[in-house]
């Protein structure tokens, strides 16, 4: 929290000039009691950290790891998009069944670039981020990113599938 300037001071104090307080405070004591405590000096330990989510198997890179160029062009949307899924107006349970069989499906085609439409709202646009970072689906997904606006941008992810072996 920042310390209040001299000049906000005045302003307040030329702003309240004709307000009547419900109780008395003089106007110092109470900007004096809104002040929050002097920190400590001593040093805190800082809260521990969440562990890094752990790779599904021996060597796998977390979600997320992309070379540059790669990342660059997921980013503007020049990557072609080899496989689509639309997730509109599934529940959710077959929403993550279709889902979990595409990437499956996808990664056994060899296909390497693939679209989830889950909409911008909503019940699957909060659980499908969540459902990738599950058990098989970690481990066939080398990377997810928001799509660009031409394929959907906030309501669809881009996943980078690993090659299958």
């Amino acid at each position: 929290m920042r310390a209040v300037k001299h000049e906000e001071r005045a302003l307040w104090r030329e702003t309240m000039r004709g307000v009547t307080p419900l109780r008395s405070i003089p106007a110092e004591e109470s900007l004096a009691a809104a002040k929050p405590p002097p920190r400590e000096t001593k040093t805190r330990r800082a809260p521990d950290a969440p562990p890094p989510p752990a790779a599904s198997r021996a060597g796998a890179k977390p979600i997320g790891s992309l070379d540059r160029r790669t990342a660059a062009r997921l980013k503007r949307g020049t990557i072609p998009i080899e496989a689509r899924l639309d997730l509109h107006g599934m529940t959710q349970a077959e929403a993550h069944d279709a889902l979990t069989r595409f990437i499956a499906r996808a990664q056994k085609h060899g296909s390497r670039t693939v679209l989830i439409v889950t909409g911008k709202s909503g019940v699957l646009h909060g659980a499908v981020p969540r459902w990738l970072g599950e058990g098989d689906n970690r481990a066939r997904i080398l990377a997810t990113r928001r799509a660009h606006a031409q394929h959907g941008g906030d309501g669809a992810l881009y996943l980078m599938l690993r090659r299958s072996r």
